[in-house]
């Protein structure tokens, strides 16, 4: 067998023992890339403070005044954001809303809570010594035991009505009506006081405190609905349907509510029109923080400059490392893997400590004001994330502008 390598002839195919790239695996390339840094650790970490800064700062100008938000919301809720109240149309003789009533506003689909008072047209007095026409300008009403939820109302002191002491003749004073009553506590291991409602004495169980969305309900004398049937000759008609429902659906429950009370004669129904406390929650809503975020933006644009400054410099530094490198035959892609590994790495170590940091602070200020915790999860996947981008973007320049030095220039510059 003749070997034309020996005779002279021509050689075709390829050489098999030329030298071919080698790729660097994951691992050997974050090695190479943190090497730059663990030999500069100083210049490495004023550098990804810039980064943490500016992340920090993005977390807590959006966590905080999200925590804020969601407390003046949780405020202005408490105000009845999402009540109404239906009541009928005041005339002589005076209409009457049907027993009924509210059982069919419970079919409403967004409705969550319904209930009811009626007006028992009767007076109340301290004691029976006193002048039988002298109500001290309070109502007695009928109430349902589904009331106080209904209405963000409280017992102050004592206890509510239940299904037993409803059936009894039994009270709960507003806290206006205690007041005038002269009923301001209700002392344990004592005798409970006793009002007299149509010549028949009442015992108070109970006091509300004050109920800022239902004024009138402060200068009331309240019943159980049976106990007022039996003992004052109430009708069982309600006077005023108080009306709970999802807040997004109020205008749409309020737009059907009359015809769901009185189906015969909507036009005696009375509805309550939203209110002026759920304008200002909307607003609220749709309200951001264009000023926190441009700051926040400007911050990460700092570090960003920062980590780029950087990375220019290592070049500029690292010159003779690179020639020796490519004399040693790595490639032009080896070198920008290696500077924008690094420059990757120096952004998301910023990043974490970045996002550690301006979660700490949020918590920290919102515990120390009392604010419901509200971190919107999407600002620390940004933080990382947006370190990511910084990094990549940061490392670009540097890391072309490394590859193409060429050998000879880079030893000789070193």
């Amino acid at each position: 067998m003749t070997d034309s390598r020996r005779s002279g002839g021509p050689v075709t195919g390829r050489f098999d023992g030329a030298p071919r790239p080698v790729r660097l695996g994951v691992a050997d390339l974050l090695a190479l890339g943190s090497t730059g840094l663990r030999t500069r650790p100083l210049r490495a970490a004023l550098s990804a403070l810039g980064i943490a800064i500016g992340i920090a700062t993005m977390i807590v100008v959006t966590g905080i005044p999200a925590s804020s938000q969601a407390a003046l919301l949780t405020q202005l809720t408490a105000l009845g954001t999402n009540t109404l109240q239906a009541t009928a149309v005041e005339r002589d003789p005076p209409a009457r809303l049907p027993e009924s009533a509210v059982g069919m506003v419970q079919r409403i689909g967004p409705v969550t809570a319904v209930s009811a008072v009626g007006n028992t047209r009767t007076l109340v007095r301290r004691n029976d010594q006193l002048d039988a026409l002298d109500g001290s300008g309070l109502t007695v009403l009928a109430s349902r035991l589904d009331l106080l939820p209904t209405i963000n109302a409280r017992i102050r002191t004592g206890r509510w009505l239940t299904p037993a002491t409803a059936n009894f003749p039994t009270v709960v004073l507003g806290s206006v009506a205690a007041g005038r009553l002269g009923i301001v506590d209700l002392p344990t291991g004592q005798p409970a006081p006793q009002v007299v409602i149509a010549d028949r004495r009442f015992t108070v169980i109970g006091v509300l405190a004050e109920t800022p969305l239902s004024p009138d309900i402060d200068r009331s004398v309240l019943v159980g609905w049976e106990a007022a049937r039996s003992e004052l000759r109430f009708d069982g008609h309600p006077t005023v349907i108080y009306v709970r429902c999802e807040e997004s659906q109020l205008e749409v429950v309020r737009g059907v509510l009359a015809e769901t009370i009185s189906p015969e004669r909507p036009g005696q129904v009375v509805v309550s029109r939203p209110s002026d406390a759920l304008a200002a929650k909307r607003a609220t809503e749709g309200s951001f923080s264009v000023l926190f975020l441009a700051l926040a933006g400007v911050a990460l644009l700092v570090g960003g400059i920062g980590v780029a400054n950087t990375m220019v410099v290592s070049v500029l530094e690292r010159r003779a490392e690179i020639g020796l490198r490519r004399a040693l035959g790595a490639t032009r892609g080896q070198i920008r893997g290696q500077f924008l590994t690094e420059s990757v790495v120096l952004a998301v170590l910023g990043g974490l400590v970045g996002t550690t940091l301006g979660l700490l602070i949020t918590v920290g200020y919102a515990s120390w004001q009392g604010w419901p915790l509200v971190v919107p999860g999407e600002s620390a996947v940004v933080g990382v994330g947006g370190a990511v981008v910084i990094g990549v973007l940061a490392g670009v320049y540097p890391c072309v502008r490394a590859a193409r030095l060429p050998p000879t220039q880079a030893l000789a510059a070193g």
